[in-house]
């Protein structure tokens, strides 16, 4: 009957020595025969033992996780199951990275490449990831074109509300109150209503003033939001 040495087997199984001598060490797989000298010397039902270890290892199981497997009397498909569950959660943090990265690189300085880098971490220090994951989504089903269409329908508000403010409009004003109700439903297009996100966008915005101005166009101390407040409490 056929034996192996170490050196024969690490070369036949693209294995090193190294690690043949650390699953005998741990009892994964152990050389069932020795030598007189002591060298280990591998049997055909050690080798198949080891091709089932390399093969679930393949499969992305741990070394503990490959010798319960083959310890097991019952079926193996619980164990697939999990590592199956685990593999598709790491495979959809992989695919949202690397769609923020796509969207990171889209058209971006350096510079600007630091500055949405700096809103994504205060971003990410207000809003859970769920939370995170919703808007994304919300956005994504509206499609870019929307997304936009909605950006530039802000960006008017802004400039009306910018207007009353100069003009001296109190914030009681029914066509303020009104600037303020659209300001709300503009902003539920991408929050969902969700009070917790919106809580949180707030909570962002006071603490965070200056950055994310820089991101959206206007000045962080120009009583913008305190006016929209009003004209919310007006109602």
């Amino acid at each position: 009957m056929t034996r192996w040495s170490v050196g024969d087997l690490a070369k036949a199984s693209g294995l090193t020595v190294r690690t043949l001598h650390h699953y005998d060490e741990i009892g994964l797989v152990v050389a069932s025969e020795r030598t007189s000298s002591g060298h280990r010397r591998y049997t055909p039902d050690d080798v198949r033992r080891l091709y089932q270890v390399r093969s679930l290892r393949q499969l992305g199981l741990s070394l503990e996780e490959v010798r319960s497997a083959l310890s097991r009397s019952d079926s193996l498909r619980p164990l697939f199951e999990a590592q199956l569950a685990a593999l598709t959660a790491q495979a959809q943090q992989v695919e949202a990275l690397r769609s923020r990265l796509t969207a990171l690189l889209d058209g971006h300085t350096t510079e600007s490449l630091l500055s949405t880098l700096e809103m994504m971490s205060v971003y990410e220090s207000y809003f859970t990831s769920d939370q995170l994951g919703d808007m994304r989504s919300r956005a994504a089903a509206m499609g870019p074109e929307a997304v936009e269409a909605l950006k530039a329908s802000w960006l008017e508000l802004v400039q009306q509300l910018r207007q009353h403010m100069a003009d001296g409009t109190p914030p009681s004003d029914p066509r303020v109150v009104d600037l303020a109700r659209q300001w709300d439903e503009l902003g539920a297009r991408f929050t969902g209503g969700d009070a917790a996100i919106q809580a949180a966008a707030q909570r962002s915005w006071s603490e965070h003033k200056t950055s994310i101005s820089s991101q959206i166009g206007w000045p962080a101390d120009d009583g913008l939001v305190d006016y929209v407040n009003q004209a919310r409490a007006a109602r």
